[in-house]
């Protein structure tokens, strides 16, 4: 398929949404052909014929199910897509090393630990260097697969990053309940299957299973962070607290390895791995026109019409599903 009839395709399809859409169902079948004609034309992700460094973005919530896309955003952290991008490096032979860049808030206990042990991996197998660069924000679970990096951490003057630690939310509202008459009634074969229930107490057996849980998930994150930083587990503790700390102060507590610019890290990967390696951004063989038609695509199928209690209900879902995370819940910067 040419550019001519990509641009024609598209702009037909949103004619067809703009005008004379009248229902859901037509959009999301409009969405979802746009999506898959874009999706046809996706060349491979690095140019293997020369030698490279590949830049690998990981930006925004660490978790597998991106589905909650909204109108006209940009496409969200793809897991399966950053995988893939480290094991087409890992079997590239012109690859030269990694420049991961960072601006997340974290996410989830096992899809952090399954990205952070993939780049130790590529380290192992290859004995090619992992260049960290921190964004806006490293923090918790973006701090996690920072770890993967051995001695080359560098963060921006205005990150934020550590926020060491675990979290499990849960959102009860039994007083509510009681305020409206409802009761919860779960039918269950044993007195902690409904652990963590919106519209139940928690009993003290249940937090403390549920604390058992978080001080695992939290001892793993200390050992990864003892090893990735070589500090002593007893000094980690100390700075694991939880809180999350400006680049500075990173740098003074020994969590990162400098503060730089952007520009200043791409210089120092070159003196280090030689002028001629170019530092590679990772090319989707889309047009602009493409691009566009994947944000429309992407929106029309998130994008939903909300009531006021559809809007709670999601709230409630989103702040108390009692995830196991490694994630700092912060406006956006």
């Amino acid at each position: 398929m040419n550019r001519k009839q990509i641009i024609g395709l598209i702009a037909a399809a949103l004619v067809f949404t703009f005008v004379s859409v009248s229902s859901m169902y037509a959009r999301d079948q409009i969405a979802a052909t746009v999506v898959d004609m874009v999706s046809n034309v996706e060349k491979p992700a690095y140019n293997e014929s020369e030698p490279y460094v590949g830049v690998l973005d990981v930006e925004g919530v660490i978790i597998k199910d991106t589905s909650s896309t909204s109108f006209l955003s940009s496409p969200e952290y793809n897991h399966e897509r950053v995988l893939d991008s480290i094991e087409e490096m890992t079997l590239s032979e012109a690859n030269r090393g990694i420049l991961l860049r960072v601006d997340s808030p974290g996410g989830s206990v096992y899809e952090s630990d399954e990205l952070y042990l993939k780049l130790k991996r590529y380290g192992e197998q290859t004995g090619r260097p992992v260049y960290v660069y921190m964004k806006s924000q490293a923090t918790s679970g973006g701090y996690y697969i920072a770890m993967a990096s051995d001695g080359k951490v560098f963060a921006n003057r205005n990150t934020w990053t550590g926020s060491v630690g675990v979290i499990i939310s849960l959102l009860n509202v039994k007083e509510l309940y009681d305020k409206l008459g409802i009761k919860e009634i779960d039918i269950k074969s044993g007195e902690n299957k409904s652990i963590g229930a919106s519209g139940l107490v928690l009993t003290d057996e249940q937090r403390a299973i549920l604390q058992s849980l978080v001080d695992e998930a939290y001892d793993q994150f200390v050992d990864i962070v003892t090893q990735g930083r070589k500090m002593s587990g007893d000094k980690v503790r100390e700075v694991a607290d939880g809180r999350i700390y400006t680049a500075r102060q990173a740098l003074d507590l020994g969590l990162i390895d400098g503060i730089m610019a952007y520009e200043e890290l791409e210089e120092l990967i070159q003196t280090e791995l030689g002028f001629d390696v170019p530092i590679i951004e990772p090319q989707t063989g889309l047009s602009i026109w493409q691009q566009f038609a994947r944000g429309i695509g992407q929106g029309l199928t998130g994008f939903r019409w909300k009531s006021d209690a559809q809007a709670i209900i999601e709230f409630v879902e989103n702040k108390g599903n009692g995830a196991l995370m490694y994630y700092a819940d912060l406006l956006q910067r």
